[in-house]
């Protein structure tokens, strides 16, 4: 869907678009790149759960209670102008406004490495914050990824609202069981999500949660306060879904596509 509002923007045909949605069931997305060696298809099938690879970068993300965003529009739409770092910075500014309004003590990290500047292997993109991603306490919470196409810029990130995040963990290959749960333990060490954040400390047994509706609603006024912008609220057109439907059988659910080496 996002790929098809992408070309649909291309031709003048739509205009640039936030996407907010959820996953079901929960589907494991790989980095454009990254091999299908690394997922354990045997254990992601026992789960139930899917397999995508997306047209953005970065390892592998569990999309499972969370709230996933995509930003679509032109290279030429100044707030999508420039580098990669330049167009992701701005991004990363309504990211951070609407954290603050969910009361999350976040900030952005900074010039910091890739995940392929540690020593161990490493399939999970939650692992390591790159450069201007969303943290708290050090911590990756917002996961994001661009690509710019000679379509436009689509950028996908990822929010997650509460769960175990080391279930990634449990799809993906591992030379062994203690180096499964050595990833698990370094994951929750980088990476956290919005219920940890807000529940450290808190005694009640109920705890406290963001719901989905109330997140959507906190990145929709992060990014029109802290990019000067005003959202129409929209469906996709019969052609957009047409387009999409297309991509899914000649691309998405192809294995040539998905289970690139």
């Amino acid at each position: 869907m996002d790929e098809s509002i992408l070309e649909h923007i291309h031709r003048g045909e739509s205009i640039s678009t936030l996407r907010l949605y959820s996953w079901n069931p929960p589907c494991l997305s790989l980095g454009h790149a990254q091999s299908f060696k690394d997922v354990d298809v045997e254990r992601l099938h026992a789960q139930g759960w899917d397999v995508v690879r997306r047209v953005t970068g970065g390892r592998a993300i569990l999309h499972t209670d969370e709230l996933t965003y995509s930003v679509t529009g032109s290279a030429d739409e100044p707030i999508l102008a420039g580098g990669v770092l330049e167009s992701y910075n701005r991004l990363a500014q309504a990211l951070l406004y609407a954290a603050h309004e969910l009361g999350l003590p976040v900030e952005i990290k900074e010039e910091v490495g890739h995940a392929t500047s540690v020593t161990y292997p490493n399939p999970v993109c939650f692992e390591v914050p790159s450069t201007y991603e969303i943290t708290v306490d050090g911590k990756k919470l917002i996961g994001s990824a661009q690509a710019r196409k000679k379509e436009g810029v689509l950028q996908h990130g990822s929010l997650p609202l509460t769960g175990n995040l080391t279930r990634i963990c449990d799809a993906l290959i591992f030379e062994d069981e203690a180096a499964r749960q050595a990833a698990k333990e370094r994951l929750l060490i980088r990476a956290t999500t919005i219920s940890t954040v807000l529940n450290a400390g808190v005694e009640s047994a109920l705890g406290v949660e963001i719901s989905w509706e109330r997140a959507a609603q906190a990145l929709i006024r992060g990014f029109e306060a802290q990019l000067g912008i005003q959202f129409e609220r929209g469906e996709m057109s019969a052609s957009e879904i047409q387009r999409a439907e297309e991509l899914v059988k000649e691309k998405y659910a192809h294995p040539s596509w998905t289970e690139r080496i």
